[in-house]
């Protein structure tokens, strides 16, 4: 089998890069190795970026999301009881986010790509990725217990932090730089609209929670545990009982309960692979970069990384200079170190670590109310979430 780029990984980022090539048209071929309803229904990210949603749009796979999407203009920051909007679009010149989730964009690419793109080959398992340093690489995979061989001109792995496509670069060309967090997150789907229009972030001496949702009859919600927790720890009316305590305000707001219909804990790190590209092999989303989910920039960061390259490999194909190729690491890269440091940012801003001080408590107060009074300090938290430009 051959084909100019092999696609590994059929998560957002991989389905949309075969869609973007289609539209250039360069052709590819999506390895994936688990099945159709399993990437359809795998809990992932839910919030997008003001420039996920455009891509999205622009590459004809908007339409259900406008349709069913929740776009959200702020987020509500909640500290001693207190309660503090910050307003996108008047903050960053109209700029806004979408409350979509993965499943569901992971979705309307696959009907895309099955109904008009190139072919996407579930259950093929990428073995390995050989070749990266030549002008022919190549990517050997599993298929109905057959293996094969997908020969490429480029290979973009977007085949998540246990792949097999970042271990194809040589140890000696790469640096790591990596934090962990002594805390996760447990995480609830719960049959009950949501107790609030916009995401809430509350800091509290307990602990961090967020109120967040699927759609406007599930929420999606979550509390700061220690590393290591089990979510079954947790009783349903415990969960509740905390969230409630976290989310508590001066006003007469409350915490609307229902049925919890789902259960898992998210543990917490940051890593940074250097470099994203070896030879004719690109990594891209969680091969190359993992954020703390605080700052919502996991999936959109993928993107980003799709993005460039399609633009890159675009670019070449047009005036034959591999300039923006050979960029392509760094490009990213200047991109995803900015999506470091907000997610960081909010991370430490927001959670309490264990055995924090009570100067510690009380720095984190004061950014808070710093970010409440101050336009600027304010911006620069919306310009983040809302997201930084593409390549």
């Amino acid at each position: 089998m051959r084909t100019t780029v092999g696609i590994i990984g059929a998560g957002p980022a991989g389905l949309l890069l075969a869609r973007l090539l289609q539209g250039a048209g360069i052709d590819s071929v999506v390895l994936e190795s688990r099945d159709r309803a399993y990437v359809e229904h795998r809990q992932r990210a839910g919030i997008l970026e003001q420039g996920t949603v455009d891509v999205l749009r622009a590459a004809g796979a908007g339409e259900r999301m406008d349709r069913e999407g929740l776009p959200h203009d702020g987020i509500e920051l909640r500290y001693d009881r207190k309660r503090h909007r910050v307003d996108f679009p008047a903050l960053t010149g109209g700029r806004s986010v979408m409350v979509y989730a993965q499943t569901e964009v992971c979705k309307d690419l696959i009907a895309l790509q099955l109904k008009e793109g190139g072919p996407l080959l579930f259950e093929a398992e990428a073995l390995a990725v050989e070749g990266a340093d030549t002008a022919a690489p190549r990517v050997r995979f599993r298929r109905d217990g057959v293996e094969d061989v997908l020969e490429c001109d480029y290979v973009v792995g977007c085949d998540g932090f246990w792949g097999v496509a970042r271990r194809a670069i040589p140890e000696e060309l790469v640096r790591v730089f990596e934090r962990t967090y002594p805390f996760g997150w447990l995480g609830i789907l719960a049959d009950v609209a949501p107790s609030h229009d916009e995401l809430v972030y509350a800091r509290h001496d307990r602990g961090f929670a967020l109120l967040s949702m699927r759609s406007p009859s599930v929420s999606r919600l979550y509390l700061q545990v220690p590393e290591g927790t089990e979510a079954d720890a947790w009783g349903d009316d415990e969960i509740w009982a905390e969230l409630e305590r976290r989310f508590e305000t001066a006003d007469d707001w409350s915490l609307e309960r229902g049925p919890i219909t789902q259960k898992s804990v998210t543990p917490m790190r940051s890593y940074v692979h250097e470099p994203m590209r070896h030879g004719r092999l690109f990594l891209a989303g969680d091969a190359a970069h993992i954020v703390p989910p605080t700052g919502a920039k996991g999936l959109n960061l993928a993107i980003g990384d799709v993005v460039t390259f399609a633009r890159a490999l675009t670019h070449e194909r047009r005036t034959g200079s591999a300039e923006l190729l050979d960029a392509y690491s760094e490009t990213c890269l200047r991109r995803v170190w900015q999506a470091e440091r907000f997610s960081y940012d909010m991370t430490t801003l927001l959670h309490r670590a264990p055995g924090a001080t009570p100067f510690e408590d009380r720095l984190q107060l004061a950014r808070l109310e710093r970010i409440a009074a101050s336009r600027a300090a304010e911006t620069d938290l919306a310009e983040a979430y809302t997201g930084f430009p593409f390549g």
